[in-house]
């Protein structure tokens, strides 16, 4: 006698086969008009000119002028055309942004998406306002300012980014995977988790009750085998890249820093290294880390190697201003405060300016990251972000040095060249537009009329 599972399964088998008779049976009309709404939608991008910011290895031609008359055709979320004058698609939706300048979305390789502190606070920012959002915020609260934040980022034109710690535990990976899953809209991230440091992290000396706010924010090393388990925990956790403090109030020693590169290029993923002087600049270059974060004071023999080596240069230099308006936070200072303010600053600038300098005159490879973690008065965080394209005009890099150092340079940095960067067919549609020349003048790239971020319009101010 057959049981009541055996025959409520032939019930389930008559049903699936039933409604296969009736998935069959549909009318080809009504599949074609299913397969028409499921289809990935094509737009096209018109505009007086595009500048593609391909990577200047790719091309024959290496003072390549814009395309004028451009066209942009866009199939879902990828670049499907590029070119002058190109017919458009039937049925294609039409963008036309008249006379201006598109490029690709930009990329800031140096962020700090969960973190937003006042300099207005104290001069010891670091320390105590990290202090204070440590022990104030969740990592969830966190991750939910870093959706505010990216949103700005986006809006402000910067569709990828390089997240680089201070994130709490893994807050970075939740806000990526939100992002990625279309829960917020925000750039796409390339995230480090915590980064790796010596005892101390970047705080200063801390009474024992409270290391566990340095676990909060860095992964403590301490020898070459504890490097390498620190680097898997990472990749674990979910890490794009791998980020390493080499100098702070304690230094990671060469031994533990070739053993976190070896093990990270094992699992092919890249190490950025805080290196703010000389001799951990050095200790980074010589253990082969991908990018050198900051790089303030380097010498020429030490960036000779880096170009050698074609270890980049994250150079998060802001302009004079932007430095005086994060220490008063909005605050009316007096003339002697500000003066005093920008001397001290000053000497800061003049050297960075330097060392940028020094550093495009050996050929070493840049790539744009603003490290903006700070409140900038009357400034969303993607225009405060932004103010480094003016520091490096200001350090004499040329246009389209620096449309390059924050499109194609740093598509490669992130390893993520076969997919942002430029504009070509088969990468994302990540597009801005400007109305301005910014072959003439690179801040243009800071006032984005246009963003598109994967075939979705995020601002159009045309």
């Amino acid at each position: 006698m057959p049981s009541r599972r055996s025959h409520a399964l032939r019930s389930i088998v008559a049903v699936f086969c039933a409604a296969a008779l009736c998935i069959t049976s549909v009318p080809s009309r009504v599949r074609s008009a299913q397969s028409a709404a499921n289809s990935p939608k094509i737009i096209a991008i018109r505009a007086a000119k595009l500048i593609d910011a391909k990577p200047l290895a790719s091309r024959s031609d290496k003072d390549a002028p814009p395309i004028a008359n451009a066209l942009v055709i866009v199939e879902g979320d990828r670049i499907k055309a590029v070119g002058s004058n190109l017919p458009i698609p039937a049925g294609a939706a039409v963008i036309d942004l008249g006379g201006e300048t598109l490029l690709p979305g930009l990329i800031d390789s140096h962020t700090h998406l969960l973190a937003e502190m006042d300099a207005g606070r104290s001069y010891n920012v670091d320390d105590v306002e990290m202090l204070r959002i440590v022990a104030t915020m969740s990592t969830a609260e966190r991750a939910l300012l870093g959706a505010k934040l990216g949103r700005e980022d986006l809006e402000a034109g910067i569709t990828t980014v390089r997240d680089v710690g201070n994130s709490g535990v893994n807050g970075d990976v939740a806000l990526r995977d939100a992002i990625d899953r279309g829960w917020v809209m925000g750039p796409r991230i390339i995230a480090s988790t915590r980064a790796l440091a010596a005892p101390g992290g970047q705080f200063m000396r801390l009474q024992s009750a409270a290391q566990n706010i340095i676990e909060q924010e860095y992964v403590t090393i301490d020898g070459a085998q504890s490097a390498r388990q620190a680097v898997r925990q990472a990749l674990y956790d979910g890490a794009n890249c791998i980020k390493v403090i080499v100098n702070g109030p304690a230094n990671v020693t060469a031994e533990e820093l070739k053993a976190i590169v070896e093990q990270a290029h094992t699992s092919h993923v890249k190490v950025a290294a805080h290196a703010t002087d000389e001799e951990a600049v050095r200790i980074a270059v010589d253990a082969g880390v991908d990018s050198i974060e900051h790089g303030y004071s380097v010498s020429d023999d030490t960036l000779t190697l880096m170009a050698q080596k074609h270890i980049f240069l994250v150079p998060t230099d802001g302009p004079l201003d932007e430095y005086v308006a994060i220490t008063f936070n909005g605050r009316n200072p007096t003339p002697e405060e500000r003066a005093e303010v920008a001397r001290g600053n000053k000497v800061f600038v003049d050297a960075s300016r330097d060392r940028l300098k020094r550093a495009v005159k050996f050929g070493v490879p840049i790539a744009a990251g603003s490290d903006m973690y700070l409140i900038v008065p009357g400034q969303t965080r993607g225009q405060a972000s932004l103010s480094m394209i003016t520091a490096y005009a200001e350090s004499g890099m040329t246009p389209m040095q620096i449309i390059h150092a924050a499109t194609s340079n740093a598509a490669e940095l992130l390893d993520e060249q076969k997919n942002v960067g430029s504009v070509e067919v088969g990468k994302y549609a990540d597009l801005i537009a400007v109305s301005g020349d910014p072959l003439k003048d690179a801040t243009e790239l800071e006032r984005a009329k246009f963003v598109m971020k994967g075939g979705t319009v995020v601002k159009n101010e045309k």
